[in-house]
């Protein structure tokens, strides 16, 4: 099959490397030309519309809605009617279903598939979609995108892969900060983090971040590769998500103030894993998983 990826990021790359293992005829498009020439046995696109115009099914790894509907405008100029736009960004709900109308009125179709795995996921084809769009379209993609990940989900219509997306970092983001502000508390008192942590899973009140990811807490300053500046548009989405809903999302808004002072702080494109940065900042306390 002829599929196209725009957009060569930590995850796009690692999306189109597996799909030329797949066997597929992959075209590339980034506004990086390096990116582009770096993905092996791909045809690196001269534009968004060169990709519309070769591919049935064209796969988008994109940092924001605005983004997503810049390249779905140039790239349906040349995308032949009943073609597939596939979107792993994480979108707005609302930006997703107007896009997928105006898609549709010229014959084109939009399937969302929001992930959650990141760029080791995607490398090691373990990531997570979360599917929105009609059973014809999706009958399409689900061969081109199952073997990337690990699980594939359609939750119905368009926007609620992307509602499910925000629920899961509403989640993620508010567990991950209220155990960094818990960890603040104790190693402040004079609790080592080793010790707060044994105690709270033997309690019983631990979260995914502190069963799996504290122990690294110790690492700074690593590769990027989920900026807290993508997170915090995410969960600007989260809290603009709820408003069109009508659900109170407190939790979302006080993490992305968090997020927020994050970036001021010069954190924004620094690995999620330094958000413990802006933990020890607000507390001024040091969090470290091994004695010093």
């Amino acid at each position: 099959m002829h599929v196209g990826v725009i957009g060569l990021g930590n995850i796009g790359g690692h999306v189109a490397s597996n799909l030329v293992v797949d066997g597929h005829d992959v075209v590339v498009f980034d506004v990086d030309a390096a990116r582009a020439s770096a993905i092996s046995d791909a045809r690196a696109a001269s534009s968004v519309a060169d990709v519309g115009a070769t591919c049935e099914i064209t796969v988008l790894s994109l940092p924001t809605p605005a983004v997503v509907r810049r390249v779905a405008d140039e790239w349906v100029t040349t995308a032949a009617v009943g073609s597939v736009l596939v979107d792993l960004s994480t979108n707005s709900p609302e930006v997703v279903r107007e896009l997928g109308a105006r898609l549709a009125a010229s014959g084109h179709h939009l399937v969302e598939a929001p992930l959650t795995g990141g760029a080791i996921g995607a490398e090691r084809r373990m990531l997570s979609f979360m599917v929105g769009g009609d059973d014809d379209a999706i009958a399409r993609v689900q061969p081109v995108l199952e073997p990337l990940g690990r699980a594939f989900v359609h939750l119905g219509a368009l926007g609620l892969g992307n509602t499910m997306k925000l629920v899961n970092s509403l989640i993620a983001f508010t567990t991950t900060w209220v155990s960094l502000e818990g960890l603040s508390l104790a190693a402040k008192s004079g609790i080592p983090v080793q010790q707060a942590v044994e105690v709270l899973r033997t309690n019983g009140v631990a979260n995914f971040y502190l069963d799996r990811m504290v122990e690294n807490i110790d690492a700074r300053n690593g590769p990027t590769q989920f900026a807290l500046a993508l997170a915090a548009k995410d969960a600007g989405l989260i809290v603009e998500t709820g408003r069109a809903l009508g659900v109170p999302t407190p939790a979302g808004a006080a993490v992305l103030q968090v997020l927020v002072g994050a970036i001021a702080a010069g954190l924004g494109d620094h690995d999620w894993a330094d958000l413990v940065a802006a933990a020890e900042r607000q507390g001024d306390v040091e969090l470290r998983w091994s004695a010093p």
